[in-house]
């Protein structure tokens, strides 16, 4: 990025951060996943599936990357991390295929990124009632 985009970028987020505080200023991190559900599996497939690029990953894989990249993020990512995980599972990933992916980071992130992982993986699947 350069350093106007970089300047561009960091002035949309503190925007958007006020925009938030203003609809809801007492909204925790729980309370904002509340805000943005797992969506029906033909919606992700459209945002995040093959809509623009037709040979491309499907919402499945793109969600189980994701996951990967939030188990990264450790605490951190732990609330995008937790609808990531529903978007995941409403787009057809699996349980144990959730489960893999976070322990496959366990080769590049702290253990206690991805026993918090698990932990918040664990809690969605009881969440949405998926069943193993």
């Amino acid at each position: 990025m350069t350093e106007d985009f970089t300047k561009i970028f960091a002035g949309w987020m503190a925007q958007g951060q006020e925009m938030a505080k203003a609809f809801a200023p007492n909204l925790d991190a729980k309370a904002f996943e509340k805000l943005f559900p797992a969506m029906p599996k033909e919606m992700l497939e459209a945002w995040f599936g093959k809509t623009f690029n037709p040979e491309g990953l499907d919402a499945r894989t793109r969600f189980l990357l994701t996951i990967a990249g939030q188990v990264m993020l450790g605490a951190a990512g732990e609330a995008a991390l937790r609808v990531t995980i529903k978007n995941a599972l409403s787009a057809g990933a699996t349980q144990r295929e959730i489960a893999e992916t976070i322990w496959q980071m366990s080769m590049f992130a702290a253990p206690t990124a991805v026993q918090k992982a698990l932990e918040i993986a664990q809690g969605a699947f009881t969440e949405t009632g998926d069943k193993a």
